[in-house]
This record gives structure tokens, sequence and C-alpha cells, in this order.
């Protein structure tokens, strides 16, 4: 194995880890009230743990795209760390702190007695729709960060054009999400469910990097 397929096989690893953890919060975790989150807290505490977890991750890999294309354009290289490393982890870290805020007021403390049983479960709905516009929100640097990605991978050499073109309209797919979630939200789930097959990109990206990591001899063209 060479230095550059294991580097494309940890670079592999840490978007499985991604892949794996980063949906709990958004699927397995009940998100509707204070109701949900009491009767739910663990399931909520476990989201918690996988956002925090999925922030990590998302630097660790994009440390590792950086090691891995960085040959291909330095600088290309580097936005890829700050869109998809630093500010979805920034992002991650600081929506962590609105689900936060739903459990302690859903569970009630003696320094919340101000506040009516029925103020504090209006005030962790607050936040946990303040989670989800986050997410929402989210969706652009989770498209943007592809984009470079893609241009890295077309013009590598050692990686196929074809994940390279999917990645790419998995981003733009993420982006008009995003814009969609806020400009038109009645339209936003149907957009989601259209958009949903080219959002397969990454997974398949990331099982070819941790499965057949990377194989020189695929058409090259440098970047200037």
């Amino acid at each position: 194995m060479t230095p550059l397929d294991k580097q494309a096989r940890i670079a592999g690893l840490w978007f499985l880890v991604v892949i794996l953890a980063a949906p709990v919060r958004l699927v397995v975790v009940p998100d509707g009230s204070a109701r949900d989150v009491i009767e739910h807290l663990a399931l909520f505490r476990a989201g918690i743990l996988t956002d925090l977890l999925s922030g990590v991750a998302m630097l660790f890999l994009t440390f590792s795209l950086r090691r891995l294309l960085i040959g291909v354009h330095r600088d290309i290289a580097n936005t890829l760390v700050i869109l998809g490393g630093i500010l979805p982890a920034a992002l991650y870290v600081v929506n962590v702190g609105n689900d936060a805020a739903a459990i302690i007021l859903s569970k009630g403390a003696p320094y919340l007695d101000a506040f009516s049983e029925a103020q504090r479960f209006a005030l962790a709905e607050l936040f946990l729709r303040l989670h989800d516009r986050m997410v929402v929100a989210a969706e652009l640097f989770w498209g943007l960060w592809l984009l470079p990605l893609a241009m890295l991978v077309w013009h590598s050499g050692f990686l196929p054009r074809l994940l390279a073109a999917w990645l790419l309209l998995n981003g733009i797919a993420y982006i008009a999400q995003c814009i969609a979630g806020f400009a038109w939200p009645s339209f936003a789930p149907t957009l989601s469910s259209l958009c949903a097959p080219v959002q397969f990109g990454e997974i398949a990206f990331a099982l070819w990097l941790t499965a057949l990591g990377a194989r020189p001899g695929f058409r090259q063209k440098e970047l200037a």
C-alpha cells in the first residue's frame, strides 16, 4: 500500500464516521416539543454527543483530505478545510447549545422557578426550532465544501471523475435545499425528496476511498 493509498483510506474511514454519526440527531431523535425531550431524554443526550462527534470528525476528515489532495492545488485544499471542517464544526458545537437549553428548560430547575411550566415548555420548543433552523443554515456549508472537493477529485489523477461530478451535484443539492428552506419552506420537503438520489455521492465517495483508496492512472489535468 502506497502512502497516497493509505491516506485515501484514512480519509475514507473519517468520512464513514461522519456519515454514520451526523444523521443520528436528525433521524433518530424526536424533534417536536418539550414533552418529547422529557420522554426521550437519553436520545436527546445521544444526539448531542453524536453532533459533537460529527464536528470533530469533520475536522479530521478535511485535514485528511487536505493531505491527500494538497498536491493537486494547495489553496483549494485549504479552502476545503475551512468550508468543510472549521465552519461546520463550529455550527455543530453552537447548535448543541440549543439542544442543551431545550433539555434544561424541559426538565426545570430551582433557578427557573420564575417561569411557569408552560413558559418553560414554550422556550424549550423555541430552542428546538432554532436547532432546526441552524441545521438548514448548515446545509449551505455541507454543500459549499463539496465544490472544492469535487474540483480537486476531478483533477487528482488518482480518483475517478465520475465521483467528482457526483460530489458536485451533491453539493449543489445541499445549497439548493438551504435556499429553499428559508425562501420557500413549503417547497423544501419536496426538494429534499428530489435531491435524495444525488446525495448518495458522499457515501459513494467514502466507500471508494475506504475500499479502493487512490489509484494513479486516471486521466489528469493539472490546475493552474
